[in-house]
């Protein structure tokens, strides 16, 4: 899922190509998508585009007229871009589109990969409308320190929890949150009332470090053209997507916990002190066989000797 390096990119091209654009026509491909009926999509049509924003993981398009366009793109939602005017909906990619929005000098197309509609499009009119979507959670990058510790302060979570709650923190999910725990050598299973001073300021740090980092990377990854390969994974991640790879740090297989359709991803050594979090599927199944530390799954692995 996008989150908030992907979406702050994606809301960076959109600035220099449809900001002040006229939008001609909206072609919606599949109901599915829209998710409200008043005020109406096509009321959108003949409006300039005046403002670009961020709402967590969202992307809010604001017209002329106080109107606003909401995307949520979800897991597998993605934009692209085609300068005036396309040989067709979708020319270069796979999936056709599931939104069309023409303007005057191109097209903005909504693909979602996959059977699954997940991703979102709502419209707004006003500024209190526009609010609804936005969850509350505290932008990191402008917070202090202290505001940061009383946000995931105000209830007891683990910290993966805490930090990919949108309520708590703004545009923060399972992928980034790995990244995040792993430079700041915390496990994502402790809980937030059990983190001292100066596990806190590591958290703070890291959180800031790891989201100004990566959005940095993507700019520069999509040198000024429109993002194309927006994926939860990236070759430079340490433990995100790199199940069984070794730790960057220091080797150690990277390990994860599997939950619905999400994952964990975290290194044993450098975050949790040798021990292995309990996977609630395997370890039920594993039981008493469950490896509970490095050394334990390193001889589970090594094959028995023959004599």
């Amino acid at each position: 899922m996008p989150e908030l390096p992907d979406v702050t990119v994606y809301i960076e091209a959109l600035q220099q190509r449809i900001a002040g654009q006229q939008l001609e026509t909206i072609v919606l491909k599949n109901p599915f998508l829209l998710r409200t009926a008043d005020p109406p999509l096509q009321s959108c049509e003949g409006r300039k585009v005046v403002s670009l924003r961020r709402l967590g993981k969202r992307i809010a398009i604001g017209l002329e007229g106080d109107r606003w366009m909401v995307l949520h793109l979800m897991i597998a939602g993605r934009l692209h871009w085609y300068a005036k005017k396309p040989q067709g909906p979708g020319r270069g990619h796979v999936r056709a589109p599931l939104l069309q929005l023409e303007f005057t000098n191109g097209t903005l197309t909504l693909t979602e990969a996959g059977t699954k509609r997940r991703a979102s499009l709502h419209i707004a009119q006003g500024e209190s409308q526009l609010r609804e979507y936005d969850r509350g959670g505290l932008e990191v990058l402008d917070a202090s320190a202290g505001e940061f510790r009383q946000r995931l302060s105000i209830r007891n979570h683990t910290l993966k929890r805490a930090l990919t709650d949108p309520t708590i923190l703004s545009g923060i999910g399972n992928a980034y949150s790995d990244e995040i725990l792993h430079r700041a050598k915390l496990s994502p299973m402790a809980q937030t009332k059990h983190l001292d001073d100066e596990e806190w300021q590591r958290l703070y740090d890291s959180t800031r470090a790891s989201l100004t980092q990566w959005t940095n990377t993507l700019r520069t990854q999509a040198g000024g053209e429109f993002p194309e390969k927006v994926t939860a994974f990236h070759d430079g991640m340490a433990v995100h997507g790199r199940y069984g790879k070794p730790c960057p740090v220091c080797g150690t297989s990277v390990q994860r916990i599997r939950y619905a359709d999400n994952e964990t991803n975290y290194c044993p050594r450098c975050q949790t002190e040798g021990k292995l979090l309990a996977d609630r599927s395997l370890s039920r199944l594993l039981k008493d066989d469950w490896p509970k530390t490095i050394e334990a799954l390193e001889n589970a692995k090594r094959p028995e000797s023959t004599g």
